[in-house]
């Protein structure tokens, strides 16, 4: 099913200032400015090619370093759909049932109650799970992590882990991704690292992206906007070494990462951000390496699980809208870096932006642009 071949090409194409539309140059702007977002970087794809890829502001306001497409950034939560996409691999090769009990993989994640998560009710944030807030989940890029399992079993030991009954409505959680890594562990016979790195990253040519800064690779800073004031309450929540510098209106925050690379570990460009998308246009290939059937890709984009704030499906979501249109999508947020990638499947087309803000930003006016856009 799967080809892994030993050589990749890495299509590092992007579009220099002056070819980048004036249209689009503004709209990313506007969308800028009101969000006050100190740096972006943007690609658009299609299943066979990236149809554009640009960046925009500032990566670095210390050392005034332009962001561009090949800026690493982290990826927090959009790792989530790597990671689901490597489960899957795992199903599809018969290591692994996606309606077997998760505990039957990993023993401590057998539920107090009589009805036991799913291996499928975790991808799809129906596992009954609460979701603690993850904000000291990290460390400076410097310190050894701490164990996932540790972490794992102390979130599932506190009051009300087990929240609600598995199986009814999703309910957006980070312990499921934590405990999926476990299981990929656990059936892999390999870290989740080395896993996602062997069956998807490098089948899919997604050389600039890991779970570590790459040496001499450019890396965005991220940046908290808060008054000075807000600088002490910052410096104690986040963990020690973590805060850095102010710049005006942005507390910088030094190199760090997630505790739990399977829901949100991953460190890399929007091209390769572009390359995933263009795996899931391709009905589970890119550039003629199959990574998943077609099956098993369409069943993922089935977004059947309603749920607050986001429905659904294995791995993608969607935020609920009144809007026309259909798409699937991942966020990934938290301290320093807001990002997004959404896939338009009826329309082949996908869209991923990253960002070293914090805080969210309208970016519906500029995916309505870049959707109905004409890309020669």
């Amino acid at each position: 099913m799967h080809s892994y071949p030993s050589e990749h090409h890495r299509d590092d194409s992007t579009t220099s200032p002056e070819e980048t539309p004036e249209w689009l140059v503004e709209a990313v702007a506007t969308m800028m400015a009101t969000g006050r977002i100190p740096g972006l970087s943007l690609v658009v794809v299609d299943a066979q090619r990236s149809l554009y890829a640009g960046g925009f502001g500032t990566a670095d306001l210390s050392t005034g370093a332009p962001a561009t497409p090949s800026t690493a950034f982290l990826w927090f939560s959009m790792s989530k759909i790597v990671t689901a996409t490597a489960v899957m691999t795992l199903v599809e090769d018969g290591r692994l049932e996606l309606d077997a009990p998760a505990a039957d993989y990993v023993d401590y994640l057998r539920a107090p109650a009589a009805a036991q998560p799913t291996v499928r009710q975790l991808l799809t944030h129906t596992a009954g799970w609460s979701n603690p807030l993850p904000l000291r989940w990290v460390h400076p890029a410097g310190q050894e992590p701490p164990a996932v399992e540790d972490l794992l079993r102390s979130v599932l030991s506190r009051p009300r882990a087990y929240r609600h009954t598995p199986g009814r409505k999703a309910r957006y959680t980070n312990i499921g991704y934590l405990a999926l890594g476990q299981v990929i562990e656990a059936v892999s016979g390999m870290p989740v690292t080395t896993y996602l790195q062997h069956a998807v990253l490098d089948p899919a040519g997604m050389t600039g992206t890991g779970f570590t800064y790459r040496p001499g690779v450019p890396a965005a800073t991220g940046y908290v906007r808060a008054s000075r004031a807000a600088d002490p309450l910052l410096r104690r929540l986040l963990p020690p070494g973590v805060a850095g510098t102010r710049h005006g209106a942005y507390l910088g925050l030094r190199p760090f990462y997630v505790d739990g690379p399977a829901y949100g570990g991953l460190v890399g460009d929007v091209v390769d951000a572009g390359r995933f998308l263009r795996l899931h246009l391709g009905d589970g290939q890119v550039e003629g390496r199959r990574i998943l059937s077609a099956e098993t890709a369409w069943s993922m984009r089935v977004i059947e699980h309603p749920g607050k704030p986001f429905d659904h499906g294995i791995g993608w979501f969607r935020r609920p809208t009144k809007g026309a249109g259909q798409w699937i999508e991942h966020f990934g947020a938290g301290a320093g870096f807001w990002n997004i990638m959404r896939l338009y499947p009826d329309q082949g087309l996908g869209i991923a932006v990253m960002t070293n803000s914090t805080t969210t930003y309208d970016f519906e006016p500029l995916f309505a642009l870049l959707t109905t856009a004409s890309w020669s």
